[in-house]
């Protein structure tokens, strides 16, 4: 079946929140390492950060990731394959996309910036949204996970038991709302895997659903079979997205295959009824909206109560119970404000059973209590450790039950029923049927109470508006027609029986029959007694004990006094009171009990057992008979006369002997009372001035521990982040030491002082120095070099802040190039010196080498009367010798050869002959004359190609030999012959 639209293919990315406090840096590590760049996913990390110190967290993450890793700018838009990272004293939201930067709370006991960011990403990403708990103590964490389950989202938590602090994940763990539960590197590896599978082809929606409906509808028998609960109810396009969910988690892409995996795993089942069951809720939810039903309808509620009148509630779709216990506050301070003797009882139900469960216990973390205000936190909570518990008086007032509010009876003649956010799941034919149900269920002009984003639709008839905008509505007297699927009557919960004291244990052995003939004589002649514990409550009997003691008719009690027989309850309660006093045996004689028509006079004998768990305060009383019975038969008419008189005398003994033992036990009762309500009385003024003194200190003690604890946490994560950062210090320290140590650099540390702050092993070799002068004056020192102002250079240095360096002689002929340079702290400021000393002994050799090779080189150009230079292709000088100096001409170089030779005509032609070696690449011999200081100069010119190491002609290379001399002399020698 397909949509008459066309389907949407979910291809947005997902935004990973993952929360963290002490023990954050860890887990964030190893979580990145263990995760591929390119998931194609958003990571959001929101930890617990010391706001008055620049977090590190950014910098040391970057080294185990090649996302991007960056601190949160305001107004910063998400991108895929990035990871952001809260700045410190910040909290953060996401809105369409971008996150939002918002001042802390001043007050650190309010800081949730883990929830606060969960929420609102739960709120913008609906099913887009993964939120992750990994190391932390404290309990934050918990509720925001629930918003981003409720929307559909992905909520993981690391494993408590790999956790450095197991605080924050077992508080998910508890409150079941984690999805997916495993060591943090495991969690990289499934998240990678749901993000993979998540895209469901032949399963997804829009609008209007398309969907395999017959596969939809055993799905919804399945669930119907395992929980009683119709989900084909529920709106199609909720529950689609809750089993999307489970297929991506379990790697599953078509629904006949889910549905066969739900078919042969029954606790699939399970967590899919558990996904789809919505529990997202807190205190004081959306607070204008409860301050508006308390102002509108709950005061008027009272106001229209009479005395002694009781006020009932009902709470549909209770979850966890949050909202039940929000309207018993707000009725408990209507009542108290109006002054009225009104009780009220609030009836809380849920077809989660687990969520009632937790909704009994009244216990929930720390993280919940954001929207409750310090008076009510005070007044109707008992703060414990990294919890708060609702007080007795509230927990009495709410009933909480297991209920399906669609099939199930709905609770009657009810004041309030307060059901939000339940309706908008349901279907609208579903949502009308349970309308007429709370029409029916409440007294006219009762009051329904609805969720912003519910609304009345079709039966707008049934309620009257008191209040749009937060969606209050007054029942009005309509006659409905209500389905017969349930009886409408008050549902009567079950009352849990009180314990009946220990039950007695047989042990079927075998036994002999001298142990038969035993018990039996026993039974026969052995006194009756019986057993108590510190109660009164029997818990043995021996003998014929049913002389004594009768059982009568209506609710069955083992109390020793009230199964006793007549004549005998006062005797006994005496006589056990005085046994627990003395703690020693008591024995009472002439006590009369009327047993069977007959009177008997009885002997009572009371001892504690203290052998048999003292602690249990067991008491053993035996019955002795002390004389014949009395028989009460009707006489005969010889007999009338004795008998009546025998009767009368022992009736008035038995009155008498009744009356002496009441008249005992109520002056030892008094005496006892008495001396009790002294004690008491005055242990209750010293109890009351100690509790008001502990009262005082333990809030103080709780508002310090708590801020201790945050403080702890931020100082942790401070902690794990200047560790890290340590041993990286740590390493670049042994790197620069063996670094330095390789060169064999001498350096030395001085500050601005000229104390030395640390020195190399190289130093002790030029300065008389040993590891115990760190700290000492440089000026202590002996130098092992020829360095006389060696101080003042550093004062100048230190004023000046221009490097120095001189070349100096030390012991053994070795030199050294001193460099004295100002030494820069982190935030740029001159902290001192740094110097080091280089052995340039050999380069100093070299140096005269090569110093002796151009004086050698320089003499024989002089005497060779030689030029030598180079010209690149368009014959410009690139180095230039000659034999005046040997050396490079720098008024030469880079000049063209006409820049050079001022005849036009000498330059033409040595431009002539280079070109034409440079063509040819044919070396050139050539005698030519130039004009030198304005006379001719005769030089023999060598022409050479310049070739680079590819053989290529990069220029020429030439040599001008001065024959000025030669050509002299031959012109002489001409002229003498030409004379001769």
């Amino acid at each position: 079946m397909k949509s008459k639209k066309s389907l949407e293919k979910i291809d947005d990315f997902l935004i990973v929140g993952i929360g963290a406090s002490a023990g954050g840096l860890e887990a964030f590590r190893d979580f990145f390492q263990a995760l591929p760049d390119n998931s194609g996913m958003a990571f959001v990390l929101i930890q617990h950060l010391d706001p008055t110190h620049k977090s590190l967290l950014s910098e040391l993450l970057s080294k185990y990731t090649k996302m991007k890793v960056s601190e949160v700018i305001d107004g910063t838009t998400v991108s895929p394959e990035n990871i952001y990272v809260i700045p410190p004293n910040k909290e953060m939201a996401i809105l369409n996309g971008k996150l939002h930067l918002l001042d802390a709370h001043k007050d650190r006991k309010q800081r949730r910036p883990i929830d606060y960011f969960f929420k609102s990403l739960a709120e913008d990403q609906k099913d887009r949204a993964v939120g992750i708990i990994l190391s932390g103590t404290g309990t934050e964490g918990t509720l925001g996970l629930r918003n981003i389950k409720g929307e559909g989202g992905l909520t993981m938590v690391q494993d408590p038991d790999t956790a450095k602090f197991d605080g924050m994940p077992r508080s998910v763990v508890s409150a079941n709302v984690a999805d997916i539960i495993l060591p943090v590197k495991v969690l990289s590896q499934q998240l990678v895997q749901y993000a993979h599978n998540r895209e469901l082809n032949s399963f997804t929606i829009i609008e209007e659903i398309a969907y395999p409906k017959n596969e939809l509808d055993k799905i919804y028998i399945l669930l119907r079979n395992a929980s009683k609960c119709n989900f084909s109810n529920y709106k199609t396009s909720t529950v689609v997205r809750r089993i999307n969910k489970r297929m991506a988690l379990h790697h599953i892409s078509k629904l006949k295959d889910y549905l066969k995996y739900l078919q042969d795993k029954p606790l699939e089942v399970e967590a899919l009824f558990n996904d789809l069951l919505i529990g997202v809720t807190s205190f004081f939810r959306d607070p204008e909206a409860f301050e508006a039903l308390s102002e509108k309808a709950i005061s008027n509620i009272i106001s229209n109560k009479s005395s002694g009148d009781t006020i009932r509630i009902w709470v549909p779709g209770c979850s966890s119970g949050e909202e039940a216990y929000t309207i018993a506050i707000l009725f408990d301070e209507a009542i108290s404000a109006q002054k009225k003797d009104t009780r009220f009882q609030i009836f809380a139900s849920d077809i989660d059973e687990r969520a009632v469960n937790f909704a009994r216990l009244g216990v929930y973390p720390e993280s919940h209590n954001s929207q409750i205000s310090k008076e009510r936190l005070k007044r109707y909570f008992q703060v414990e450790s990294n919890s708060f518990r609702i007080k007795k008086e509230i927990r009495d007032k709410v009933i909480f039950a297991v209920q399906n509010v669609i099939s199930d009876p709905p609770f009657s003649k009810l004041d309030l029923i307060s059901c939000r956010n339940l309706l908008i799941y349901i279907n609208p034919p579903i949502q009308q049927k349970i309308f007429k149900i709370f029409n029916y269920a409440l007294n006219p002009a009762g009051i329904l109470f609805l969720g912003n984003s519910e609304s009345l639709g079709e039966s707008s008839n049934l309620f009257s508006t008191l209040d749009r905008k937060f969606k209050i509505f007054k029942s009005k007297a309509v006659k409905t027609v209500v389905s017969n699927e349930f009886d409408l009557d008050i549902i009567e919960l079950p009352i849990k029986q009180k314990d009946q004291g220990p039950s007695l244990k047989v042990n079927h052995l075998n036994i002999s029959l001298g142990e038969v003939t035993e018990k039996l004589l026993l039974a026969e002649y052995a006194p009756a007694c019986a057993i108590i514990n510190g109660k009164g409550d029997a818990v043995y009997f021996s003998g014929k004990i049913e002389k004594y003691l009768q059982p009568f008719q209506g609710k069955a009690s083992l109390n020793i006094t009230e199964i006793a027989r007549e004549g005998l309850i006062v005797g006994l309660r005496s006589t056990i009171a005085k046994a627990r006093k003395s703690k020693k045996e008591v024995e009472s004689n002439n006590l009369l009990v009327k047993s069977n028509g007959k009177i008997q006079t009885l002997k009572l004998i009371i001892k504690p057992l203290k052998q048999f768990e003292p602690n249990e305060n067991y008491l053993m009383i035996i019955f002795e008979d002390q004389i014949e019975s009395v028989k009460e038969n009707i006489p005969s008419k010889n007999e009338t006369k004795n008998e009546t008189k025998n009767e009368t005398f022992t009736e008035i003994l038995a009155l008498e002997q009744e009356l002496l033992s009441t008249k005992e036990f109520l002056q030892s009762t008094i005496e006892e009372l008495e001396g009790s309500n002294q004690e008491l009385k005055s242990s209750n003024e010293e109890l009351q001035s100690s509790n008001e003194e502990l009262q005082s200190t333990n809030e103080e003690l709780e508002t310090s521990k708590e801020e201790l604890q945050s403080v702890n946490e931020e100082m942790i994560t401070v902690n794990n982040e200047l560790q890290v950062k340590n041993n990286e210090l740590a390493l670049s320290y042994g790197d620069m030491n063996n670094l330095l140590a390789a060169t064999q650099i001498g350096t030395l540390f001085l500050d601005r002082e000229l104390k030395i702050r640390r020195f190399t092993p190289s130093v002790v070799n030029i300065i008389n120095i040993i590891p115990s002068d760190i700290g000492r004056p440089m000026m202590h020192l002996s130098l092992n070099i020829e360095y006389t102002t060696f101080l003042t250079d550093i004062q100048k240095v230190l004023e000046h802040l221009v490097p120095i360096q001189h070349v100096v002689n030390g012991i053994d002929n070795i030199s050294y190039l001193v460099r004295t340079i100002p030494y820069l702290s982190s935030e740029n400021v001159v902290d001192g010196v740094v110097i080091t000393f280089v052995d340039i002994t050999l380069e100093m050799a070299n140096a005269a080498k090569e110093k002796e090779s151009a004086i050698k080189y320089k003499e024989l150009l002089k005497h060779t009367k030689s030029y030598i230079y180079k010209q690149d292709k368009n014959l410009k000088y690139i180095e230039y010798f000659d034999f005046g100096y040997g050396s490079l001409k720098d008024d030469i170089v880079g000049k063209s050869e006409r820049e050079v030779i001022k005849v036009k005509a000498e330059a033409d032609t040595l431009i002539k002959l280079k070109n034409k070696v440079l063509k040819s690449g044919i070396p050139l011999i050539k005698q030519i004359e130039l004009t030198m200081n304005d006379r001719p100069s005769y030089f023999n010119l060598l022409i050479r190609p310049w070739l680079d190491k590819n053989q290529e002609i990069q220029g020429v290379a030439c040599i001008a030999s001065d024959i000025s001399e030669y050509k002299i002399a031959e012109f002489k020698t001409k002229k003498l012959e030409s004379n001769e």
